[in-house]
């Protein structure tokens, strides 16, 4: 038995993009350069993106023309999951890798992060991820280049601004490269070369139907 989210009208227009580091998430800002510049006029017109990524952090960026795919991913009741790649300067202890999954204190809000799936994937020096540290703070970091370093990946299901920098500074770690890899189960395509973008496929977009139906409480149609 299958079931079908019964979605009506049908979704709009909805894109995978991978987003290159240096551009704001925004539809026109007058400090700089936005992710709407890789879109042609005509499309950059129709589309927006849903919700956003820092000017330094790349990665999986949808874009639509419909506000149902805005709801059904942003509302904070939803804890839409969202997948992170990172390096970071530092080190992760178990009682660290623990106290990140648990929840941490998220800047001096004083707001404590929902529970997260951390994985450290590797361990490495400074000098070692020297390709992966932004250029202006790359001198910096490089007078210590034996330093402990890590790859990471960090699975949240809240959006709050900074949140994967400022959770791994609560146990003492400094993100230098961040990548978001997938939405609610949408993974960024490979294949796929920064700053290009395209449509989702037919099992992506029945994610995002299913999300959208949840969100506006729909029925569903079950097929035998």
């Amino acid at each position: 038995m299958t079931d079908f989210p019964l979605i009506s009208p049908p979704l709009g227009e909805i894109y995978m993009f991978n987003k290159p580091a240096g551009y704001l998430t925004s539809c026109r800002d007058p400090y700089g350069a936005t992710v709407m510049e890789f879109f042609p006029e005509g499309t950059a017109g129709r589309l927006h993106p849903v919700g956003r990524l820092d000017r330094d952090t790349r990665g999986l960026l949808l874009f639509t023309d419909d506000g149902r795919v805005d709801r059904a991913l942003l509302e904070p009741e939803r804890h839409v999951p969202k997948k992170y790649f990172f390096y970071a300067i530092g080190e992760v202890t178990p009682e660290m890798a623990e106290k990140i999954a648990s929840g941490v204190f998220i800047g001096g809000s004083g707001v404590m992060s929902r529970p997260a799936v951390f994985r450290r994937t590797g361990v490495f020096t400074v000098s070692q991820i020297a390709g992966y540290l932004p250029p202006s703070r790359k001198t910096r970091y490089l007078k210590n280049p034996n330093g402990a370093a890590f790859s990471a990946e960090l699975e949240i299901s809240e959006g709050r601004k900074h949140q994967v920098k400022l959770m791994m500074r609560a146990v003492g770690c400094r993100v230098v490269y961040l990548r978001r890899i997938s939405v609610g189960g949408i993974s960024l395509d490979e294949s796929l070369p920064e700053g290009e973008y395209r449509p989702l496929n037919e099992g992506e977009r029945k994610i995002i139907e299913a999300y959208v139906a949840a969100s506006e409480q729909r029925p569903t149609v079950k097929n035998d």
